[in-house]
């Protein structure tokens, strides 16, 4: 029997709102609250939030040890589209010059990697 239930992913960032704004122009939903905690209620029931830090310090990609901590992967239907869209929102690539593989990595406005993933 578990002991818990996954209630949402919080993301730290510089502008909970500005974050939340860019994820739901990518995954749809519904941005809620203001300040310091905002959420974003996506279709389907799942849910992510943002939460102020002002000290944030994005990761760097790929760390020099390697790590990347934590990352979304996002499934699209259509890489390209997907790539120009996320782009245009603000995303910048960290990893997308190699189109032969199925994903590409890119890191959000405040610097958290996500993969673009092929379904």
């Amino acid at each position: 029997m578990a002991l818990a239930t996954l209630d949402v992913v919080v993301l730290d960032c510089p502008d909970p709102r500005a974050l939340a704004d860019f994820y739901a122009e990518v995954l749809g939903g519904t941005v809620r609250n203001e300040g310091a905690w905002v959420d974003l209620d996506l279709p389907g029931g799942r849910k992510l939030a943002f939460q102020a830090a002002p000290a944030y310090v994005p990761p760097r990609w790929p760390g020099p040890d390697g790590a990347q901590q934590f990352h979304l992967d996002l499934a699209v239907a259509d890489l390209d589209v997907a790539e120009k869209g996320v782009l245009a929102l603000g995303a910048r690539p960290l990893d997308a010059e190699d189109r032969s593989r199925s994903f590409r990595v890119y890191a959000d406005p405040a610097g958290h990697p996500f993969c673009l993933c092929a379904c």
